[in-house]
């Protein structure tokens, strides 16, 4: 078993961006539209500080950026999607990579109530080592957060757990790849996902694969502390690709 970061630098990491697609730009530009939608925007006082928890190849960060926010501290423990991240960025935005570990980080880069939004979106949470940790970094955003700021929060609630061949999930193949996710539950808290990469090179196929824990994090243990927080629930609803939205501010 690797831990999360072994597990992207050594197999992840390198299929990212085409595990999602392949379109940054495209993709940046429908987590603009989701921003939009739940009011995410900058305001008119100094607070335009933004934090993007776990934002691997940038989609997030970029979005943030288009917004108007600024500075955007984007935050990851993989170096290879950091370095992806710049490359996209280029010179002049205001996007600032970190490589961090998300459960320390935002009292290094915020003063208390400085920030107008976090972001923890794309499973990140669930990378978490244990759900105190989740506590923690909410406590954290909590004070991160200038008044009136926002927390935005994507993730798969696995508590519920799937049943015989439900549990192979597919997750992208073309004529040379072929990315496949499989879930073995171990307890209430945690799932082993284990990724199997087939990829065929002159015209032989090779497996890699991996294996990590995952958080089971329910819809209404992670609500439940955020109002235990402070935060106020602004919206919760099922998204795209299966991840959870939760949208929370601070009052």
């Amino acid at each position: 078993m690797a831990t999360v970061t072994d597990h992207y630098e050594d197999l992840l990491a390198d299929q990212y961006t085409w595990m999602l697609g392949g379109d940054i730009a495209a993709l940046a530009e429908g987590q603009a539209a989701l921003l939009r939608r739940l009011g995410v925007l900058p305001g008119e006082g100094p607070a335009r500080h933004a934090v993007d928890l776990g934002c691997g190849r940038g989609a997030q960060s970029l979005a943030l950026a288009g917004l108007g926010f600024g500075p955007v501290t984007a935050v990851d423990t993989s170096r290879k999607l950091l370095d992806e991240l710049a490359l996209h960025a280029g010179e002049h935005t205001p996007i600032r990579p970190l490589n961090a570990d998300l459960r320390a980080v935002l009292p290094r880069i915020t003063a208390p109530a400085t920030a107008a939004v976090v972001l923890c979106m794309g499973d990140t949470l669930t990378h978490l080592p244990a759900l105190s940790d989740v506590s923690a970094l909410l406590d954290d955003v909590h004070t991160a957060l200038a008044p009136g700021g926002h927390l935005v929060i994507t993730y798969r609630d696995l508590s519920h757990p799937l049943q015989g061949t439900d549990r192979f999930l597919p997750v992208r193949s073309d004529e040379n790849r072929l990315l496949t996710c499989f879930l073995e539950y171990v307890d209430q808290n945690t799932v082993m996902v284990h990724d199997l990469l087939h990829t065929r090179t002159d015209g032989t196929w090779s497996l890699h694969s991996s294996s990590y824990p995952k958080l089971r994090i329910s819809t209404a243990w992670l609500t439940a502390r955020c109002r235990t927080t402070g935060l106020e629930i602004s919206h919760s609803a099922t998204g795209e690709r299966g991840l959870h939205i939760l949208h929370a501010r601070k009052p």
